[in-house]
């Protein structure tokens, strides 16, 4: 039976919670390296918790890898442009990696839903500074 009378407040803010799931977020496996770790890290903090289950490790494992390799060319290519006397030939071929490097992480990226893309819909993405007359349709409901 219930009690009579006014709740206190201290009663009415506790929370019952048996039926909270809670959900951790993943670590970075172990065979990342430090640098890798950081950017697994950095990624599944930004996302929802349960944003990356068990069956997306691998891909968000490539993801890293992919990132951190797309650094270290970049470093390559600064250093190239830098050097005194500049090779054609291993720069060319510094870009071409960087190209590949790129399209890698844009395909995973754009699969586990990471992008903007993925998660803007275009025709209510709107250009910075973009003012829209009252009297235009933004695309939104009110």
């Amino acid at each position: 039976m219930a009690a009579r009378g006014r709740k206190s407040a201290a009663s009415t803010e506790i929370v019952i919670a048996s039926n909270v799931e809670v959900i951790n977020r993943p670590l970075p496996p172990r065979e990342l390296t430090a640098e890798q770790g950081a950017e697994w890290r950095a990624v599944v903090d930004r996302m929802p918790a349960h944003w990356f289950p068990r069956e997306t490790h691998a891909m968000l494992t490539q993801y890293c890898r992919h990132v951190v390799v797309a650094r270290r060319i970049a470093q390559l290519i600064q250093k190239a442009e830098k050097a005194e006397a500049f090779d054609i030939d291993g720069y060319d071929k510094l870009l071409k990696m960087q190209e590949r490097e790129g399209r890698a992480i844009s395909s995973i990226a754009t699969r586990m839903r990471i992008t903007q893309q993925a998660t803007v819909r275009a025709e209510s993405a709107r250009k910075p500074g973009q003012i829209i007359a009252p009297w235009e349709d933004d695309g939104e409901d009110t």
